[in-house]
């Protein structure tokens, strides 16, 4: 039994969903996204709520409207606030600074690494040890962020490396400690 797809969607303010056949269009002050809907499931906007329903009760329909209702719960998200993730970066000489639409690290390497910042994302460096990930899919912003940290993950000896803000290391004792 799905407990997230049985619960409504409310759509705040300035926020707009339609239906057309079988695609979700959501509208709002940052963009436009759509979503193609699954044949196991059936969505209705009415009251200002987004409900999905699903048509089948096996296993498989009761999967895919939990990930349904994820899905535009996150859109309505998306499209009214945006999605944000910052990563920390940690370690002498460990800085990032943006040149033009690429994001460009040093990470201890002995060269620089330049990510291309995809189509719809925004990243800022507020400051040499700060990359803020800016965008309206929660999918591309969690994915971008995740590619940038598992260039270096922060490593559990000296916490050298880019974590995501928040993150708490599991600390190692070192060699010293063993004896």
């Amino acid at each position: 039994m799905s407990r997230i797809g049985k619960k409504p969607v409310a759509i705040p303010q300035g926020v707009d969903v339609k239906l057309a056949g079988q695609t979700v269009v959501v509208q709002g002050p940052q963009g436009k996204l759509e979503y193609n809907l699954l044949p196991e499931v059936a969505v209705e906007v009415a009251d200002g709520q987004v409900r999905v329903k699903r048509l089948r009760d096996d296993r498989t329909g009761r999967a895919r409207q939990g990930l349904t209702r994820a899905l535009i719960a996150n859109m309505i998200t998306g499209v009214g606030k945006g999605f944000e993730r910052t990563l920390v970066i940690s370690g002498v000489g460990y800085r990032a600074e943006k040149a033009g639409q690429n994001l460009v690290l040093q990470l201890g390497f002995s060269h620089k690494v330049e990510m291309a910042i995809p189509a719809g994302l925004q990243v800022e460096v507020p400051a040499a040890d700060r990359v803020v990930v800016k965008g309206i899919e929660n999918e591309k912003v969690g994915q971008f962020a995740a590619k940038i940290r598992a260039l270096r993950p922060a490593d559990p000896y000296k916490a050298k490396g880019v974590t995501y803000e928040g993150e708490q290391i599991k600390r190692k004792a070192g060699k010293k400690a063993v004896g």
